[in-house]
């Protein structure tokens, strides 16, 4: 099994949706994690718009990347879908072969009304969807 950690700044939208899709295509193959440099609350909006594709995340947690590195958590794929700047602050994990950068917006920064935030949260969503897919493909035994 390949082991593959989602990071992010909050762990509160890209990285739960990343590992959430990870889970649902790539269970047999892949065990995954999510994390946040600065572990916040989850997005509801990221709630909804999992929960309408019927992926419950509603109870998961947000992690901190420095407490599975103080575990002694090891990782073969580290994928940031943060920015540049904030992924440079993620700890290097020791085993690491491969570490990715996949830059999507940030739900939290969404501004407009319930349904604007929703239609900019469903592409980044779907975006995240496609990326996992296409990581899938690529690490075919």
């Amino acid at each position: 099994m390949t082991k593959v950690l989602f990071l992010c700044v909050h762990n509160s939208a890209r990285s739960q949706m990343a590992q959430a899709f990870l889970e649902k295509y790539g269970k047999d193959r892949f065990e995954v994690d999510s994390a946040g440099l600065e572990p916040g609350k989850l997005n509801p909006f990221v709630i909804r718009a999992m929960g309408e594709l019927g992926i419950d995340i509603s109870r998961n947690p947000t992690k901190s990347v420095f407490e599975l590195f103080k575990a002694g958590k090891v990782y073969q794929v580290v994928v940031t879908v943060c920015s540049k700047e904030a992924a440079e602050k993620c700890p290097i994990f020791p085993g690491l072969s491969e570490k990715l950068h996949w830059p999507f917006s940030d739900p939290s920064t969404f501004t407009g009304s319930d349904e604007e935030i929703m239609a900019k949260v469903r592409q980044v969503r779907d975006q995240i969807e496609v990326a996992v897919k296409e990581f899938i493909a690529s690490h075919l035994p």
